[in-house]
């Protein structure tokens, strides 16, 4: 990582998430009751806020729709509509759908459970509308995988930081904070990784915003922003 590579980066990463567990407590994250409405989640979460997905997850619920092959035989009409309060619910009637005909022919949980890690991501990238941000919050959250989740919330904290510039390429960044945190492809990582994540979330949406709430940051003594966003 820029500024911050080998031991060095390792330290900084450990101390963030030490600071911010210490702080806020277990996450317990991805919201889902089934590892196929995770993967739900994770499709319809792109570009939209939290909320307005489990608005669309109930309607699918509501439905008795939240299912690979009721999402895949419904009319686009009636799926779009169930979608609308996600956002751009055409496009993402159409990508559910992908996912969801993908997922039934490839044999469901079970049968994608047994691909190792490095074959589950690179089988999800080649699925319309799957990018490593969903891919890797599928594999991270419903498969249990440790891939660390790169997203907006992960770039404007540790750029604020000082920890990367945060115009670095997703996978640059996926592999950085691998290597730094020590991935073993264990089950200690996935939980590492899976708190990590949720409580990079946590502080960038409530304290770490566009609009900072320095004062009230838990990071910011070790901040190299704070001055310029007190």
């Amino acid at each position: 990582m820029p500024g911050a590579t080998g031991i060095r980066a390792s330290l900084h990463i450990t101390k963030v998430y030490d600071t911010l567990y210490a702080h806020y407590g277990a996450q317990h994250w991805w919201p889902g009751d089934t590892p196929f409405e995770i993967m739900v989640g994770a499709v319809l979460t792109q570009n939209t806020a939290w909320t307005n997905v489990e608005k669309a997850i109930a309607n699918l619920k509501a439905q008795d729709h939240l299912d690979p092959a009721r999402i895949t035989h419904a009319s686009h009409e009636h799926l779009a509509q169930w979608l609308k309060p996600s956002g751009y619910f055409n496009i993402k009637a159409q990508r559910l759908r992908s996912f969801c005909a993908w997922y039934m022919a490839q044999g469901g949980l079970e049968t994608l459970s047994t691909l190792d890690t490095h074959a589950l991501r690179h089988a999800l990238l080649a699925v319309h509308g799957i990018g490593p941000e969903t891919a890797d919050d599928i594999l991270l959250y419903a498969f249990h995988r440790p891939v660390f989740v790169i997203d907006a919330y992960t770039r404007r904290l540790f750029s604020r930081l000082g920890l990367i510039k945060g115009d670095e390429g997703y996978e640059t960044l996926r592999h950085s904070f691998e290597t730094a945190l020590g991935s073993d492809d264990s089950k200690a990582d996935t939980h590492l990784f899976n708190e990590y994540h949720a409580l990079i979330v946590n502080h960038a949406k409530n304290i770490c915003r566009k609009q900072p709430l320095c004062a009230r940051c838990c990071l910011a003594d070790v901040c190299s922003s704070r001055s310029d966003w007190s």
